[in-house]
């Protein structure tokens, strides 16, 4: 999720956790302790695949969290002395903080090593878009509450507390939205007779009502988006070539394998110019990809390995207001064009 949601929900916990002993102090340590896991970013990993597929994994992991929680609180004591009596309270203060970062994390599409180094399987369960301001809101407002000096303390306490319930409820409603949808879009498949080879589901961007689908069938993808007020038959299909065979001469290069791995098998192949361009299908909008990577470059006697550079998309910011219209209207489309020479 984004650093915001992420800091608020970390002062929630704190808060709720310890804020009934020691006050704002278990607002700034959760706030601080919220932001930690997401300081692997300024790991120099050694190149764009290892800084896309390396993120969000040791310092994700709650085997780690379990491992470093009594160094923390270790720290935190010598710092703030005199709060020896609340010390198993810090543990799991500083535990909940870390590891509810990470279980937020998997529920986005992206991918978290939750158990890492047991396993480097990105966990995700993509109910949640990166940013949903109907989650964050309750966790600010509450925070908010534990923040202003002249309010009853039991009160503060009590306001994030419910606040932090609302947001949970929040979560738990998107998956279960997520089941409806996925349902819908099963009747429409099968009743258009699209082959699956691999299904995906996650949130369109800021809502939870409407979702966006990725369908891997043969030599091609499907994007397909669903109100959760669609009908089957409502449920919008668009049909998208790509290329896998432009990766036949560089299949066995690690960055490949590695991306196909990552991408859980979601993503496109196309060419640029002399650029064979891979990019993850689930995060982005067609056309608009978060991760793109030149993992090939076109030459006279076939095709080499590329830099793996990475190539962003500008999102088309004019689309936004579609998405809250197709909500209530399945008859707005999102689609774009994808030819051969580029998207239109």
């Amino acid at each position: 999720m984004d650093s915001l949601t992420q800091i608020a929900l970390g002062s929630a916990v704190g808060h709720a956790v310890l804020g009934n002993k020691v006050g704002r102090k278990a607002v700034l340590c959760g706030a601080a302790l919220g932001t930690l896991p997401d300081l692997d970013v300024f790991i120099p990993y050694g190149g764009p695949v290892e800084a896309f597929t390396y993120h969000r994994g040791f310092s994700h992991s709650l085997l780690i969290h379990l491992l470093i929680s009594p160094l923390i609180v270790w720290l935190i004591l010598k710092i703030h002395t005199g709060m020896q009596a609340y010390k198993t309270r810090w543990f799991w203060l500083v535990f909940l903080c870390l590891s509810t970062h990470s279980l937020l994390d998997s529920l986005t599409v992206y991918g978290t090593q939750l158990l890492w180094p047991l396993t480097e399987h990105p966990f995700a369960i993509s109910s949640m878009f990166i940013i949903d301001p109907l989650y964050t809101l309750p966790l600010l407002v509450g925070v908010g509450y534990a923040l202003l000096p002249k309010i009853n303390s039991t009160r503060a306490y009590n306001i994030n507390a419910t606040m932090l319930v609302l947001s949970s409820m929040y979560l738990c409603s998107s998956l279960i939205l997520k089941v409806i949808v996925d349902d819908k879009v099963t009747a429409a498949l099968s009743d258009r007779q699209i082959k699956v080879n691999n299904y995906i589901s996650t949130p369109a961007p800021l809502t939870t009502l409407l979702w966006r689908i990725v369908v891997m069938s043969d030599g091609q993808y499907y994007v397909a988006y669903a109100s959760v007020f669609d009908e089957p038959n409502e449920v919008t299909l668009n049909a998208y070539n790509t290329t896998p065979s432009l990766l036949n001469d560089i299949n066995n290069e690690w960055g490949i394998k590695r991306l196909q791995w990552f991408t859980k098998g979601f993503y496109n192949v196309h060419q640029r110019q002399s650029n064979i361009i891979l990019s993850d299908l689930r995060m982005g909008m067609e056309c608009n990809y978060v991760f793109n990577f030149v993992v090939g470059v076109k030459t006279n006697t076939g095709i080499d390995e590329g830099n793996y550079e990475k190539i962003s998309q500008r999102p088309q910011l004019s689309k936004m207001s579609n998405i809250w219209d197709r909500i209530w209207d399945s008859k707005v489309s999102l689609a774009q064009t994808n030819t051969k020479s580029g998207c239109h």
